[in-house]
Formats: structure tokens, C-alpha cells, sequence
């Protein structure tokens, strides 16, 4: 039977034989070039080594996935958390967020993320994985001092949300293409990022109504302008960093099609993701 038979036989019965590899055509270049320098006697040692990429362990795609998983159960933990902490403060009366419709939003923040959390763990024992546990003492969300007033000031206490908001944004966008091999889990994280987003827009919008550490000159929209955090302090910045982007795939948005498109508003209409290592440096300071 051929090699290239064989391929196909195993995809009949496992579709994502290819997103293990690196994709059906460079799969079966990389494999027409080996058998060409070997012997044919190698082919079914070279054949096996093409499977255990695909299927081996430690590293197994399922390994991978449940590795990002506790990745984004890390940032939902530090999320809920952080919304649980500043809630109570506000039923305790040191933190003011007014009653209505912000305290409802807080509050309604708080429970998404709580969801989150136990969503995450479920899914992570279901794939044979140890989900990560954190508890209120496991988070300084002053940030080793940067913010000391954070649930008795509520200006700052927004700015604080927008920060993980936007973060938790970009960090999924920047985790999905590793979750390829699972399609329903790629599913519900892309479904807990677009929840994310509209989260990060709810809080500046809360920002915008009621100002506070904004720099002059800077205006909290809803969408993140260049790399402008609208909350006036470095400790954030690395959160916003890489957002001024005006091309994509290449191309320049500015003035595109001979429309007036401003490297503002190039920047606005696309999120930029970030990678494990950068979010990691981002939140360290906000663990105890």
C-alpha cells in the first residue's frame, strides 16, 4: 500500500491527522523528500516518527490544549477574583461605585468571570488534565504598589478592570490557534473571548461616564486607540504595547481603497493578540 494510502486511510478515521502534522501538503512534501534520500527499509521508521509527532507523548495535542486551558483559567482566576474582591468592597461601603447600572455591571462581571472559572476547570478534567487553583490570597492587585487604592478608589478600580479586560482580550486572540486540534474547545474559548471584548468595552464605557486618571488629550472609547491605555501609568503600558499596528497581513489600512482612514482608526479596527510570555510579564505583578 502506499504511503499516501495509508495518510488517508488514517484521516477516514481521524479528520485532524493534518492540524497534528503541519498540514496535508507539507506533510506529504516533507515525507516525498525523506523517502527520496533513504532507503525504503527507513520508510516505516521515518512513517512512525510522522505519527508519534502527531500523537506522542508528553507533547500530545491533548497535553497542549489542556496546557492553554490552565493558561486561561490563570487570567479567569485572577479576573473573578479581582471582581469578587472589588464587589464586596462596595457592599462594605470603602469602594463607591455607584448603585444601578454600574454596580449591576460589576456585579454581572463578577458572575462571567466565576463562570468562567468553573467552566475552564470542567473542561480540563474532562481531557484527563489537573486544572490550576488560586484563591483570593494567591493575587496583589495593587500590583506590588502601583495601585495601593484599587477597591477604595473607584477611578482607579476601573482602570484596573480595563487593564485585565483588554489583556484577557488579547491573550486569548493570541492562545486560539493552539486549540485548533479541538474544535469544540476552540468553540467555547473563541465564545468566552467575544464575552471578554464586550466586557473590555462595557468597562471603558463605565471609564468614559466617569472620568479619572485619563491623560489630557486622551479619550476612552470603547476600542483601543494606537497603543493608548487611557489610564495614565507604566505599570499597565505592556498591556497596550504592539496596539498601534496600522497593517495587517501586510497590508497598510491607512488611507486604504482611496478612503480617509487615519493610523487611529487603522489601529482601532483590529486587535492585536499577545503571546503566553508577554501576558505572563504583564500579570506577574498582580500575583502575591
Amino acid at each position: 500500500m502506499k504511503i499516501e494510502n495509508i495518510i488517508n486511510e488514517i484521516e477516514s478515521v481521524d479528520p485532524e491527522i493534518y492540524q497534528r502534522l503541519d498540514g496535508r501538503r507539507s506533510a506529504m512534501k516533507s515525507f516525498a523528500k525523506f523517502s527520496g534520500k533513504v532507503a525504503i527499509a527507513a520508510l516505516p521508521i521515518a512513517f512512525g516518527s510522522m505519527l508519534n509527532k502527531a500523537y506522542g507523548s508528553p507533547s500530545s495535542p491533548k497535553d497542549a490544549i489542556t496546557d492553554v486551558l490552565n493558561f486561561a483559567l490563570t487570567l479567569e482566576y485572577l479576573e473573578s477574583e479581582f471582581y469578587k474582591a472589588g464587589y464586596a468592597a462596595a457592599m462594605g461601603g470603602t469602594l463607591a461605585i455607584p448603585a444601578g447600572a454600574p454596580l449591576m455591571a460589576i456585579q454581572k462581571i463578577r458572575d462571567h468571570e466565576i463562570a468562567h472559572v468553573n467552566f475552564l476547570k470542567t473542561a480540563i478534567t474532562s481531557l484527563g488534565g489537573t486544572p490550576v487553583a488560586f484563591t483570593a490570597a494567591s493575587f496583589d492587585f495593587t500590583a506590588k504598589g502601583n495601585f495601593t487604592s484599587v477597591f477604595t478608589d473607584y477611578a482607579l478600580f476601573l482602570a484596573v478592570a480595563q487593564t485585565f479586560e483588554d489583556t484577557g482580550v488579547r491573550a486569548y486572540k493570541g492562545q486560539a490557534g493552539n486549540l485548533i486540534g479541538n474544535h469544540d474547545v476552540l468553540t467555547a474559548a473563541l465564545n468566552i473571548h467575544s464575552v471578554e471584548a464586550r466586557h473590555a468595552a462595557h468597562i471603558r464605557q463605565m471609564r468614559s461616564a466617569n472620568g479619572g486618571l485619563i491623560p489630557a488629550g486622551v479619550t476612552v472609547k470603547p476600542w483601543i486607540t494606537l497603543n493608548q491605555s487611557g489610564i495614565g501609568s507604566s505599570a499597565v503600558q505592556a498591556s497596550y504595547n504592539g496596539e498601534e499596528a496600522i497593517a495587517q497581513a501586510g497590508v497598510n489600512i491607512v488611507n486604504i481603497g482611496g478612503f480617509m482612514i487615519s493610523a487611529n482608526a487603522a489601529s482601532e479596527a483590529f486587535d492585536e493578540p499577545l503571546t503566553k510570555d508577554q501576558v505572563v510579564a504583564i500579570v506577574t505583578p498582580f500575583f502575591a
